[in-house]
């Protein structure tokens, strides 16, 4: 089964290394503006900055993920942010980190678009830890601002890391 998932991976990456012009680009006119935003972003979660989260964010800004029907705005962000500084996190480092600038040019998506690709080492601050775990965020940016993100890791990898185990319910016989 992994076998699969990995060549269904590999043939996703190939595929979209040759998709038409046309759909999305990695150049535009802000490319390189939107790389530094979002290298600044990752600076300030590996640094633990919400002051400087607060100054990338938009007002209007939604973040999604990682599962099916999380989001949060701005405030709900930042406040989380906090309250996990002050009572969860030790370190959070970026252990590899690839940053690709994107241009949709129509659809319900278009826009300018950057994804990261990482691998994060997190400590904790009750002692457990060190995880690792392979992130994916994509971050649209309009106006020098980052106005939403999504972003997608394995949450059950990080329990299971952290000594946690997944039952299946009982079934009651």
């Amino acid at each position: 089964m992994r076998r699969l998932i990995l060549f269904a991976v590999i043939c996703s990456g190939i595929f979209a290394c040759n998709a038409p012009a046309d759909k999305a680009t990695t150049t535009g006119s802000n490319a390189e503006a939107n790389l530094a935003l979002a290298d600044k972003y990752r600076h300030a979660v590996e640094s633990k900055d919400v002051a400087t989260m607060d100054s990338l964010l938009a007002d209007n800004y939604v973040g999604y993920g990682p599962s099916v029907g999380d989001s949060v705005t701005k405030a709900q962000a930042l406040e989380n942010w906090k309250n996990e500084v002050a009572t969860l996190y030790e370190s959070i480092e970026y252990t590899r980190s690839e940053t690709l600038p994107i241009n949709v040019p129509s659809g319900p998506i278009a826009g300018d678009w950057v994804s990261n690709w990482a691998l994060l080492t997190i400590k904790y601050k009750d002692g457990r830890g060190p995880v690792q775990v392979w992130v994916n965020a994509a971050y649209k940016i309009e106006n020098g601002k980052i106005v939403r993100s999504r972003t997608f890791y394995n949450e059950a990898d990080v329990l299971r890391q952290l000594g946690y185990q997944i039952l299946p319910p009982e079934t009651g016989k």
